[in-house]
């Protein structure tokens, strides 16, 4: 358990390199969580150094779309500031993790309640294998920090990665420069109900 009450979302990285070893820990317990009906519907691509560099062009490009009036999700419109922040700690990280579902789901196509459910329940797992990675780099003394700002460069990335896969998300991974405080958390009281 103190692992999980350690955990923090780092936004400060040392310049400290990243062993294949260590992300290959990592990677092994994502793979370790529960999926719904053991479907398993992650996918992992690994970046660092120039790829990585290529990989966050490509965000910044989607962000200077979505900036410039072209925008896919125009009523997010007021987050871009921050995803533009999510950038700048993404660049001092040494490596990035994108994360991906198995369906060919992109958040910008409509499909049938059938496939909306299997979504659902595929995000949860990825969720689920997520949770497990950023523990796991807590135990081993590395910094992570879970992004969902990509949304905003979805066509680029999926371009860019050769990919049809639904990208959920990225995580930056690298030595902590920062020890932050634990952030506010609501009590249990305010997100539970008993009914026994």
């Amino acid at each position: 358990m103190d692992t999980i009450f350690k955990r923090r979302s780092i936004r400060k990285f040392t310049d400290k390199p990243v062993s294949r070893e260590l992300i290959d820990k990592l990677l092994a317990a994502a793979v370790a969580a529960p999926s719904a009906k053991n479907r398993q519907p992650w996918r992992f691509a690994v970046y660092s150094g120039e790829q990585k560099n290529a990989l966050l062009g490509e965000i910044r490009r989607g962000l200077e779309r979505e900036k410039s009036g072209d925008a896919r999700l125009p009523l997010s419109a007021d987050g871009l500031g921050d995803a533009f922040n999510t950038l700048r700690i993404m660049e001092q990280a040494q490596v990035i993790i994108m994360v991906l579902g198995t369906q060919g789901m992109s958040p910008f196509e409509t499909y049938s309640p059938d496939r909306h459910v299997y979504e659902v329940c595929d995000v949860l797992s990825i969720g689920a294998a997520v949770e497990n990675l950023l523990l796991a780099a807590t135990e081993l003394g590395l910094g992570s920090l879970w992004i969902a700002n990509t949304c905003y460069a979805y066509e680029e990335l999926a371009a860019f990665m050769g990919t049809d896969r639904m990208i959920t998300g990225a995580v930056a991974l690298g030595y902590p420069a920062e020890t932050p405080s634990a952030r506010p958390r609501k009590s249990i009281d305010e997100v539970t109900e008993y009914k026994i």
